[in-house]
């Protein structure tokens, strides 16, 4: 069972974000204790108010109590959970508000309780909460029969050095830290510890920060914090797995704090840079866009690839192909290679019909004999295509005389693809 809380002011975003329905499964108030208004709200309020009369500026207590799956409480499980944690934290008999929330299987309980002692009008002290709550959930563990959850604090005689300390559970600002960011505290812990053990010296360690993302700051409360690129704050030291902060604050030593700059400048300053990026990243799709279609980051990037490519082969090509593609010849790096075959292809289909036509004109026989062909042609291997060309064209030649003897070649048959035009 974990059980966890901690003394808060502000009962109206309380009571937002117990009454939330879109985060979890199932919200029921089930009970509203020494209060007049009987809803999730105004029974906040109302305990806030409670504390007008006092100097204490967190008034209310909030509590969740959370069991270990697969164990679920029943409905006196629940209550003797309760009032075993009022009693504890001394706030028996205070107004209270009770919270069930499910979420992905897991029922847990929110409490929440007035500080105020109404007798003497002064809040009770919510020193050493940490411990009262783990020894609370050690006792409704065995109470239960519940299986055992090691916490930081209580009842870890004899395993000082043989079972390693659990972290320290997450604050509800780092968690929504987390949400709005992205960026989860061990993620950020893996890397900057991986970073820290890599450096030999404070300023090898800043710089590889700044490699990658981080900014390294001084902090209002502690020493060192660092800023991620998302603009979310750490501790250094909560950062940095398994490092005293003994050892790391001699580690630091040699750095001067002052001419870091503060967390609000760093967390300004990284905002500045993802807002620049991300607006650059939104121009580049924008460029790429056509009408309303929109054009991924992964096309852009394939497009703009293969324009440095027609780019640094236009710019490694000699001066002949240079002057090509300046005259409009080859308007596009895409045809390059295109037009290239073509032309080769043409220049052979052209010389193997004007040796053909040679060859029957040397000899004054009727096109199309094939012995005589061959023997001029030699080893040149036709292709089917190739030979429906040449049986066209000695058609033609028969239509214009049969064998009758030319001194060479005419215009259009000397010309490439044997007298028939191409549209280029």
């Amino acid at each position: 069972m974990i059980i966890k809380g901690t003394s808060r002011a502000g009962p109206a975003r309380l009571a937002t974000h117990l009454g939330n329905a879109e985060k979890n499964e199932r919200v029921a108030v089930l009970e509203t204790r020494g209060t007049i208004a009987s809803d999730l709200r105004g029974a906040l309020i109302e305990m806030d108010a409670l504390a007008a009369g006092t100097r204490c500026e967190k008034p209310l207590y909030h509590a969740a109590i959370s069991p270990e799956p697969p164990h679920r409480l029943s409905d006196e499980q629940r209550r003797e959970a309760i009032d075993t944690l009022e009693a504890r934290l001394g706030l028996d008999g205070h107004a209270r508000v009770v919270v069930m929330h499910e979420k992905e299987g897991r029922e847990h309980i929110h409490v929440v309780w007035s500080r105020i002692d109404l007798e003497r009008m002064r809040s009770v002290s919510d020193g050493h909460n940490y411990r009262k709550h783990e020894e609370v959930a050690r006792e409704l563990e065995r109470r239960f029969g519940h299986d055992r959850v090691q916490g930081a604090h209580a009842e870890r005689e004899g395993l000082e050095g043989k079972t390693p300390r659990p972290d320290r559970t997450p604050s509800r600002a780092a968690l929504r830290q987390e949400e709005r960011t992205g960026i989860t505290g061990k993620e950020v812990k893996a890397e900057v510890s991986a970073l820290y053990r890599a450096s030999d010296g404070p300023e090898a360690f800043k710089a590889a920060l700044a490699e990658n993302g981080y900014t390294l700051a001084k902090g209002d409360r502690r020493d060192f914090v660092i800023i991620d690129q998302a603009g979310g704050v750490h501790s250094l030291a909560r950062r940095l797995d398994g490092v005293k902060a003994a050892d790391l604050r001699a580690f630091m030593s040699p750095l001067d704090r002052d001419r870091l700059p503060d967390a609000e400048q760093a967390k300004a300053a990284a905002l500045a840079r993802r807002a620049e990026a991300q607006h650059d990243e939104a121009g580049l799709e924008k460029a790429y866009s056509r009408g309303g279609d929109y054009v991924s980051q992964s096309r852009a990037a394939q497009k703009q690839h293969a324009l440095r490519q027609a780019q640094l082969d236009a710019r490694g090509s000699t001066g002949d192909r240079s002057d090509r593609i300046g005259g409009g010849e080859i308007e596009r790096a895409g045809e390059r290679e295109d037009a290239s075959h073509r032309a080769e292809g043409d220049e052979a289909i052209g010389s193997q019909q004007r040796a053909a036509a040679q060859a029957n004109d040397a000899t004054h026989e009727p096109p199309g004999s094939a012995p005589e062909e061959a023997a001029v042609l030699g080893d040149v291997e036709i292709t089917d295509a190739m030979q429906a060309r040449l049986d066209r064209l000695n058609e033609h030649k028969s239509g214009l005389g049969g064998g009758r003897r030319r001194d060479g070649p005419g215009p259009q048959q000397g010309a490439p693809g044997g007298g028939h035009t191409r549209s280029r």
